[in-house]
């Protein structure tokens, strides 16, 4: 057996890992690059491995840098199942479809500007009909209920908390008779966070993939992101400003109107009217209501009698484009939630364009931003902005709540593997920055394991 790591290979974005065994080849997700315009172009059309020679994929998670290029591997001939949990199929329908749809949008924008400086046209990544191909191939399989997806090797998914339907994989792999379980945290949820449930820890694993996002970040306590949240809405209706949110349309949206909710019930949030501007957050808010059964305890106790916990107040989801036009003429007090969640597409870069260059209004950040992505630039105050080829001034405040990130910190990654026990063969970092990979590595040698690698962009391990 070997694995090859493809992506998401010390960066946090591009999530892809080739597992070969038995003379099979098994993918590991199949995530779109996001960064640099020019550099993710290519790094997402030219896939690192020869699609019709893969057998079947194995999916973590909905998240576009996990999933959005299975369309791609459909179009240059994947012919083979896709597995994935049913929530996270159900996602995958609306994302998937959502991110064809703004490929093709920012194209024809591109384009335009493109044809006035006499350029040839871009093409977009994939179109409608490669995706609708591809769900057709998705095979979904139940938390906790094994299958054999390819000769000897045994897929377990276990609930990951981190978004909805997200995963842990485990292969049990036999060849050559002999047995070794391979686990892949995809993307590693957090213990006592709202809606989902605590990743479930996994045991007996002798070849471990990690994740290591926050590989050496502490996220601070939860009532301290109500506090800043509830000061930052204080603000806005106090300046009477806008504030846009930035938010990924599946896990970060609905977290952050259900801290929104509680702030409203206590009495905390100021009233001022609140818009989810994003198609795919509206779709995916209606998928997160339709699956009560993947809600935790807190969710339940909170909201016993409410059947939609993410609606309260003056929240509004937009239903067309002209809405969403129409908010860009508001001044304030307004909060405006809004995909994608890096900055990287969809309709917030033109809520961002109406709202950096103005003194007083501010611009929140609720997750990890990639490098080279818009968000991150927006993060380091990195002057000008550009936003669809043209610069803006940065006049707007930013501000950042790591804390509302799904992914697990330094500390809850530690005590994972702690209860996980006993001590891996080998591990692998993947999917973080360096300055993440390697506290994680050495944390992970401190706890035992026999031989970490943060390995680079196509390294190949043997087993």
């Amino acid at each position: 057996m070997h694995i090859q790591f493809l992506g998401a290979v010390r960066t946090t974005t591009g999530s892809m890992h080739l597992v070969q065994v038995n003379g099979k080849r098994l993918l590991l997700d199949c995530g779109l690059y996001q960064g640099k315009r020019k550099e993710a172009f290519e790094r997402n059309r030219n896939l690192p491995v020869d699609a019709k020679s893969i057998d079947a994929v194995v999916l973590s998670h909905a998240h576009i840098d996990h999933s959005g290029n299975l369309p791609t591997l459909v179009k240059k001939g994947f012919a083979g199942p896709i597995y994935a949990t049913p929530a996270t199929v159900d996602l995958c329908e609306i994302m998937l479809k959502d991110s064809a749809y703004l490929q093709l949008r920012d194209v024809e924008y591109v384009n335009r500007k493109r044809a006035r400086q006499g350029k040839s046209p871009f093409e977009s990544l994939y179109e409608q009909e490669d995706v609708d191909a591809a769900l057709r191939q998705f095979k979904s399989i139940p938390y906790d209920t094994t299958a054999e997806v390819i000769p000897g090797v045994k897929l377990t998914f276990r609930d990951a908390g981190h978004i909805l339907g997200s995963a842990t994989v485990t292969l049990d792999i036999s060849e050559n008779g002999t047995t070794r379980r391979l686990f892949f945290t995809g993307d590693l949820g957090r213990k006592k966070m709202p809606i989902l449930r605590n990743p479930v820890v996994v045991d007996n694993v002798d070849y471990l993939i990690t994740e290591s996002t926050y590989g050496n970040r502490l996220h601070p306590p939860d009532e301290d992101v109500k506090q800043e949240l509830q000061q930052l809405c204080n603000e806005v209706a106090k300046r009477k400003v806008r504030m846009v949110i930035p938010a990924f349309s599946v896990g970060r949206t609905q977290q952050v109107l259900y801290y929104m909710h509680e702030l409203w019930r206590a009495g905390r949030l100021p009233d001022i009217p609140v818009y989810v501007d994003s198609p795919l957050s509206t779709k995916a808010t209606k998928i997160y209501e339709d699956h009560p059964e993947c809600y935790d305890s807190e969710m339940r106790k909170l909201f016993p009698n409410d059947s939609d916990p993410f609606t309260f107040g003056s929240v509004k989801f937009t239903a067309d484009v002209e809405e969403s036009k129409q908010l860009n003429h508001l001044t304030g007090p307004v909060i405006i939630i809004s995909a994608s969640g890096m900055c990287e597409g969809g309709r917030v870069l033109h809520h961002l364009k109406h709202t950096i260059p103005h003194r007083g209004h501010i611009v929140l950040i609720v997750g990890f931003q990639a490098e080279h992505t818009l968000g991150r630039r927006l993060i380091e105050h990195a002057e000008p902005i550009r936003i669809y080829g043209e610069e803006f001034p940065l006049n707007a405040e930013v501000y950042s709540i790591q804390a509302l990130s799904a992914h697990a910190d330094r500390n809850e990654m530690i005590e994972y593997f702690k209860e996980m026990g006993p001590q891996v063969e080998r591990a692998f970092v993947v999917h973080g920055d360096l300055n993440q990979n390697e506290p994680l590595a050495q944390a992970l040698t401190e706890l035992g394991a026999r031989n970490v690698l943060i390995p680079t962009v196509g390294q190949i391990a043997e087993m």
